[in-house]
């Protein structure tokens, strides 16, 4: 799958969420999930590769 094809589905879920307002509040709120989950990706890498 795409990362575009997965922008897109989320985007319409996010769609349905009744207290997300807008697409500057989706949008910002996408950007901020995706900086997470790299994040995540990125420790759990150093704590195997930096195995004590």
């Amino acid at each position: 799958m795409s990362i575009s094809t997965t922008i897109k589905t989320i985007q319409d879920v996010m769609r349905k969420d009744a207290g997300v307002d807008g697409d500057a509040q989706r949008i910002s709120q996408l950007v901020w999930m995706i900086f997470l989950k790299i994040f995540d990706d990125r420790e759990a890498e150093y704590e195997f590769l930096e195995d004590d």
